[in-house]
């Protein structure tokens, strides 16, 4: 399934993280439980980060394809139109990327919320090469 731009966030750092919002894959992808503040992998998924798409792959049929080229990416809060590269480069370092479901993209990124609102699947995710 296509997943326009717009129903997602992709966001720097030493472990990079995409956000998607009403994402057809949300109910199949686990409910996010962290424990010690440590994101757990999401067993049977993996990301494949590129810069033209960024494709979410899951068992059996579930799965997206995020025209990535078009996506929004953050930096450091920041809005940066040219990361996209650099976030595909921080997954490749990260070996993968955290991947969160939400029902809509927050105005504000609030981790400790995120990461324990019960109501944000996924988790990290290995990236294939």
């Amino acid at each position: 399934m296509l997943l326009t731009p717009e129903q997602t966030l992709f966001v720097r750092g030493a472990t990079p993280a995409l956000l998607l919002s009403e994402a057809p894959v949300h109910d199949t992808l686990p409910v996010l439980v962290t424990r010690d503040g440590s994101v757990p992998w999401c067993e049977g998924w993996s990301i494949v980060p590129k810069l033209t798409l960024c494709v979410v792959d899951g068992p059996g049929e579930a799965g997206i394809v995020i025209p990535a080229l078009a996506a929004p990416v953050q930096t450091d809060g920041a809005a940066d139109p040219d990361g996209m590269a650099d976030w595909c480069a921080d997954a490749e370092r990260a070996g993968g990327a955290v991947v969160l479901s939400l029902a809509q993209l927050p105005r504000t990124l609030d981790w400790p919320y995120l990461l324990n609102s019960g109501s944000a699947h996924g988790g990290f995710m290995p990236a294939l090469t």
